[in-house]
């Protein structure tokens, strides 16, 4: 997927599961045209929608890391998730994460609380 910006979104706990938000989520992102890559416990490729198991070893420029996944479940990712470097983390509704939300900050993160779905709807993403 391209866009303008070229910034890119990484969505961690996507599911193709329709009745999810981070399905909901991964659609809005696609009706934007804007770009991300998307990471879940299974893969799913459909509907201009590629859910990967892994985030791929070359990921550059992403801009967003958006969180679907609850606190428990994000630990493996953190080194992965701040070597990225992005601008901001988003902690959707559920995965609340004051370690990783510091580690951030301390990086020059910015952590948003928020729901990314509602952003996108309201055009505040």
């Amino acid at each position: 997927m391209t866009s303008s910006d070229g910034k890119v979104t990484l969505v961690l706990g996507a599911s193709a599961n329709p009745d999810r938000v981070s399905y909901e989520a991964l659609i809005s992102l696609a009706e934007r045209q804007i770009p991300f890559i998307a990471v879940g416990r299974r893969e799913y490729n459909g509907k201009n929608i590629v859910i990967q198991k892994e985030i791929p070893p070359d990921v550059s420029h992403v801009h967003t890391v958006s969180l679907y996944l609850g606190e428990a479940n994000q630990h493996e990712y953190y080194e992965q998730i701040l070597a990225l470097e992005p601008e901001r983390i988003i902690f959707n509704p559920g995965t609340r994460n004051p370690e990783l939300a510091e580690m951030a900050v301390i990086q020059g993160i910015k952590v948003v609380e928020g729901c990314m779905l509602l952003m996108l709807q309201y055009d505040e993403f």
